[in-house]
């Protein structure tokens, strides 16, 4: 018989309870991230023959007809939606663009391992063809920069390029945001002209208070030479670029290389908060607004998410509360919203939504 000190007992005893420390530790003890997935070489090439197709696209001759067949073009803005779910808003936004098809596109880069169902429609919508993403990974910078490309590529009139999720809605209507950004649509062809000095409204922040948990998530020192805590910047992934901001995104290499790094900490990485506004604020920090257009509550935001909008919340009171800003413009957009608050939002799209005053 065993005594209860024999060594067989105790390594019994202990094998007992690793094994119940496995399986119920998950039930016990809050889940960490999931382990990030990379950027595979595969897609990394893929997008690299696409940025240079974009970059060769731009500096094609405006004075050729464009494929709309059109010698006398108006810029537009490029509405790049990224999503891993139904475009539910699909309704709203199709009333925001309604009479206005000479002066925008629709980008959508829908995660291929999620089924859409077709938007609730009649806008001319660009599925691009995408690749899987992952929130808090480096695949969610590669898909904006995918919709940036294809934007490019696909009409050479787009100006100005928002970044725009699922749960996104418009804040005001579409020739407040046109006007906002590129004048009198009747007069907007004068923008083709001042691109060089067209601002892009990004949000970039230096005094985030997680952002040298941020900074050090993929370890210590990783980020040098290219990249030192000093110049490291966080900001919204939701953004309204120009043209020349766009390219520079798309050539742009150093950095990249860097971002797409997998994290050791993975509660404190969102590379998608990061390499935007850290780029732009390197190369261009008087070009950008230094805030974004898109509205967001953080108030009681779970997980790195942000408070979302459920139908008792809509009402006119909240719409003119998002709008206001204390920057130059008032917000264009808002989110989170949940797709039960389609309904009472289009209940009071043209009385509230697209009515611009405040």
């Amino acid at each position: 018989m065993l005594s209860s000190s024999s060594p067989v007992v105790y390594s019994l005893t202990l094998f007992l309870s690793l094994f119940l420390l496995f399986l119920f530790a998950p039930q016990i003890l809050p889940l960490r991230k999931q382990q990030q997935s990379p950027v595979s070489l595969q897609d990394e090439l893929d997008d690299l023959k696409l940025f240079q197709e974009a970059t060769l696209a731009s500096t094609r001759s405006f004075s050729k007809i464009s494929h709309l067949g059109t010698t006398n073009p108006k810029p537009k803005i490029a509405f790049l939606f990224l999503t891993n779910s139904d475009l539910v808003f699909a309704p709203l936004w199709q009333r925001f663009f309604q009479e206005n098809d000479h002066l925008f596109n629709v980008y959508v880069h829908a995660d291929p391992s999620s089924k859409l169902s077709t938007p609730q429609w009649s806008v001319k919508a660009n599925f691009i063809p995408a690749k899987r993403t992952e929130r808090a990974s480096p695949t969610l910078i590669s898909a904006a920069r995918r919709l940036l490309a294809n934007a490019i590529i696909d009409d050479p009139f787009n100006l100005y390029f928002a970044l725009l999720s699922q749960y996104c809605i418009p804040l005001h209507s579409f020739k407040y945001i046109y006007t906002s950004l590129l004048g009198n649509p009747n007069a907007a062809s004068k923008a083709f002209l001042t691109q060089p000095s067209h601002k892009s409204y990004i949000e970039i922040l230096s005094n985030d208070p997680h952002l040298h948990n941020r900074y050090v998530s993929r370890g210590e020192g990783v980020m040098l030479p290219e990249i030192s805590f000093s110049r490291f910047r966080a900001g919204s992934q939701f953004f309204v670029l120009a043209k020349r901001h766009s390219l520079l995104v798309l050539k742009e290499r150093k950095l990249w290389r860097k971002f797409k790094l997998p994290c050791i900490d993975l509660d404190s990485c969102y590379p998608e908060e990061h390499y935007f506004p850290t780029l732009l604020s390197m190369q261009d920090p008087k070009g950008c607004s230094h805030y974004t257009l898109t509205r967001v509550n953080w108030t009681d935001s779970v997980d790195g998410h942000p408070h979302t909008y459920h139908a008792p919340e809509v009402s006119p009171d909240l719409l003119h509360t998002l709008r206001k800003s204390n920057s130059t413009y008032s917000y264009f957009f808002a989110r989170k919203f949940s797709p039960d608050c389609l309904k009472p939002l289009m209940e009071i799209a043209e009385d509230v939504i697209f009515r611009d005053r405040s």
